[in-house]
């Protein structure tokens, strides 16, 4: 089984394609960031990754596009029902690191594929059938609803825009013609986010602005018109015309490749319908019975 035993993540600066691939590679000959395999008779999977390993450099192990997981076993019960991973919020992230065969650095995993194992793994463990209690946006009536997740399909995407093995593409804001060299964050990238947010959790009560938005855009953002360095960067970000912010935001929700997990809902109670509902994830998820 998989096993990733250094969370730690560098967030100082930003690397470069090259330097990315040659960590990546590092990562698949270092066993103190990598997952380890312990050879069982527990069945495996290949998932199909939304990104399909364009994002990865060449040489990567998921650069194929798919990544290899196994089924549940009664040890990842065990960090399902550890007290200690649920208060600390890393319940999930535990699970699915003790789930993936493939040898990965987790921190390196993309969010847009982490998604999808997230979905994965649930198959796995209890099957594709989520029970799920639903209040009518019409009448308020609530009604149980059993939502088969092997019906979500990934997203329709333009993939001319990308270049396979290149681990950033480029966006040319509107109004002031910057043209932003951007990146898909990265579970790594998220956790930097989580800390950076808070960091500023006394200053946003002071204040009451919430930086969520203007630190997640420096971490996708690389450079701006090819400078990389991060004060400059973070410093764009921070004067941003709103519209440049919308439009980017706008480009980034077109071409993000990820698994689309609505569905159609029908009131049984007022037959209202809606045919693109949010899948709501609640304990029955990877606590079934609870």
């Amino acid at each position: 089984m998989s096993k990733v035993v250094n969370d730690d993540y560098p967030v100082n600066r930003t690397l470069s394609d090259d330097e990315i691939k040659a960590k990546f590679l590092q990562d698949a000959v270092n066993t103190g960031t990598t997952n380890t395999t312990v050879k069982s008779d527990v069945p495996t999977e290949m998932i199909a990754l939304p990104s399909k390993g364009y994002f990865y450099p060449e040489g990567h192990p998921l650069a194929s596009g798919f990544i290899e997981m196994k089924y549940m076993t009664a040890r990842e019960e065990d960090i399902l029902s550890s007290q200690s991973l649920i208060k600390s919020g890393t319940v999930i992230d535990k699970l699915l690191q003790s789930l993936i065969v493939t040898k990965i650095n987790y921190n390196d995993l993309l969010t847009i594929d982490k998604n999808a194992v997230f979905i994965a793994a649930r198959i796995l463990a209890y099957g594709p059938d989520y029970q799920v209690e639903i209040t009518c946006p019409s009448c308020g009536e609530k009604s149980k609803h059993v939502i088969d997740l092997q019906q979500f399909e990934e997203k329709d995407i333009n993939w001319d825009l990308f270049t396979k093995g290149q681990t950033t593409h480029n966006f040319t804001l509107p109004a002031c013609k910057k043209e932003l060299t951007l990146k898909f964050l990265t579970h790594g990238d998220e956790k930097a986010i989580e800390n950076a947010i808070k960091a500023h959790k006394k200053m946003s009560k002071l204040t009451g602005v919430d930086p969520e938005l203007s630190t997640r855009l420096k971490q996708l953002i690389v450079a701006v018109d090819g400078t990389t360095e991060r004060s400059a960067v973070n410093s764009f970000v921070d004067n941003m015309l709103s519209r440049d912010s919308l439009a980017l935001r706008t480009y980034l929700k077109e071409v993000t490749p990820d698994i689309d997990t609505t569905f159609s809902f029908i009131c049984p109670s007022c037959e209202y319908e809606q045919e693109k509902m949010t899948m709501p994830i609640n304990v029955n998820f990877f606590w079934p019975g609870v």
